[in-house]
């Protein structure tokens, strides 16, 4: 497969359901070629048939496996021999359990896809993108509303995304010198599948289970469309977006 003269090159984990599909289809509507990935080629297939022909990469890997990370990126280079896009995306979390009673092995499990994974691949991306003409790229990544105010029961998530925000802020220092920048997107209750049992109600910080309102999956797309359009002179560190009454300013 190959890419126009004119487009642009993705690269977005986490890309068979969810933020990730949208946004993988937002990107490709909006002229770039997409390579998406994750564990489930059968739901990459599903997002590269909704998209348009000849826009999209299915490339799947398991994102918790630094070999399979390695030989995506390798493809990616071996394919389109650059790089103007990564979207760190992919995110699991851990049972909502009593926080004495989480194993050492769900913490790694988290800490592994939702941190280890997005250095990993913006290490991958540095490389190709210090390397490639014209030189630069853009790095985005997925810190959620938890990257600021955690949820109950929620620990591993929590530390992981609050991480994201390090990273972040490593990444656009350390990339500045190379014309790589990156930013962060913390989303608040799109609705995906992740987010149907908000309809029902979850649990609050005061020990209530309450509903809570959600936002089309579409804004947070079209904000991702938003962030990797920009010029590489242009940078927007951090965007929240979010279901407008969700309790998450102020006291709920």
């Amino acid at each position: 497969m190959a890419a126009t003269s004119s487009s642009k090159i993705a690269l977005v984990t986490g890309a068979g359901s969810g933020v990730g599909r949208a946004s993988a289809l937002a990107l490709m509507q909006a002229g770039f070629t997409v390579v998406v990935t994750g564990r489930r080629a059968d739901k990459l297939e599903d997002t590269a048939k909704a998209g348009p022909a000849g826009k999209c990469l299915v490339a799947p890997s398991d994102l918790s496996d630094p070999a399979s990370i390695d030989a995506l990126f390798a493809r990616v280079r071996e394919t389109f021999g650059r790089l103007d896009l990564l979207f760190n995306n992919a995110g699991i979390g851990a049972p909502a359990i009593a926080f004495e009673d989480v194993s050492v092995a769900q913490w790694k499990a988290v800490v592994d896809t939702n941190l280890t994974a997005p250095f990993l691949c913006t290490q991958h991306a540095f490389r190709i993108m210090k390397a490639q003409t014209p030189r630069g790229g853009r790095i985005i990544n997925n810190g959620s509303i938890s990257a600021h105010a955690p949820r109950p029961l929620s620990a591993a998530y929590t530390a992981t995304k609050h991480a994201i925000t390090g990273l972040t802020k490593s990444t656009a220092l350390d990339g500045r010198p190379f014309d790589i920048a990156c930013g962060q997107i913390d989303i608040g209750n799109a609705a995906t599948e992740m987010t149907a049992r908000m309809v029902d109600g979850v649990l609050q910080a005061d020990g209530r289970k309450a509903p809570e309102p959600r936002m089309d999956v579409s804004a947070v797309a079209s904000a991702v469309v938003h962030m990797a359009s920009m010029p590489l002179d242009a940078n927007v560190l951090f965007m929240t977006v979010m279901a407008t009454k969700m309790p998450f300013v102020g006291r709920g």
